[in-house]
């Protein structure tokens, strides 16, 4: 088991625990920190349950004991700090819950920012600048993330669309001309129909840029892979942290196609500002 994997291996297995073992589950995701510190018995005393029935639950998570699991533990405190604290619960109150969620996010994104590869950042930039049509690719959530992305690019002066339905996205990949680049959002990486319009893409001359996980095939096959990668600690609930990581690089790479265009952009988006305060009521 890799480090990152402890507490969301105990999330994704607590509703099929016994109650004994849940009891160790839940005590863990409430006090991460304080496990690495204990003896068995310790552990055993205040999730008010037997020495035997922490070992069986170690095993049940993938370690060959309590020592093991500590281990595990603490070495994903030590690399991600917070995700320990993040995993959701069906017992968590409304306090815990948002506790949970906000720091999950900024621990992701933290986690992404210092990951992510500046060379490939600067390479999609360069790409979406020298564009003359951008769009963008994505499915269920990602699809949400491609809508928000085309508006943002298209008040960068240029030709640009959002696609969630296959055949639209494999009509939009057959019309691709050289230089032209397809944004391919996916959270998982491995969407069948969204590999299958990138190639499409890539027949015609585009160029693919893909947020996805390291290592899946919408990484390895992009011409430009920006590799996102996220632990979804609650993903039962909805893949939230990602979605919100593939929103903020979607900004860095408008910031970035906003400054290679220069003052001419930014007469060009005043403009447009400007525009917009017909429509809203004047303050009091």
């Amino acid at each position: 088991m890799k480090p990152a994997e402890v507490t969301q291996k105990i999330s994704e297995q607590l509703s099929s625990m016994r109650k004994s073992e849940r009891k160790v589950a839940e005590y863990i995701l409430a006090n991460p920190d304080e496990i690495i510190h204990m003896r068995i018995v310790d552990l055993a005393t205040e999730a008010q349950v037997s020495e035997p029935t922490v070992v069986r639950f170690c095993r049940a998570v993938g370690c060959s004991g309590f020592q093991e699991f500590k281990l595990n533990l603490a070495q994903q405190l030590a690399s991600s700090p917070s995700f320990g604290q993040i995993a959701v619960t069906d017992t968590d109150t409304i306090a815990e819950y948002k506790r949970k969620v906000f720091d999950s996010t900024v621990d992701t994104l933290l986690n992404v920012r210092d990951k992510i590869d500046a060379r490939a950042l600067e390479a999609a930039v360069s790409a979406i600048a020298a564009a003359k049509r951008v769009e963008f690719f994505g499915f269920g959530a990602s699809g949400a993330v491609a809508t928000d992305a085309q508006h943002k690019f298209f008040r960068l002066q240029l030709a640009t669309a959002a696609h969630s339905d296959h055949h639209m996205q494999n009509m939009s990949a057959m019309s691709m001309e050289p230089g032209d680049v397809v944004v391919a959002i996916s959270q998982s990486g491995r969407t069948k129909a969204l590999l299958h319009s990138m190639e499409m893409v890539k027949e015609q001359g585009g160029t693919v840029i893909g947020l996805a996980p390291s290592g899946s095939p919408v990484a390895q096959r992009s011409t430009i892979p920006l590799e996102v990668d996220v632990e979804e600690d609650i993903e039962i609930y909805t893949p939230l942290s990602s979605r919100i990581a593939h929103l903020v690089v979607i900004d860095v790479l408008a910031i970035g196609v906003a400054q290679r265009k220069g003052p001419q952009l930014q007469e060009h988006l005043l403009k447009l500002k400007k525009g917009l305060y017909t429509l809203r009521e004047e303050k009091d």
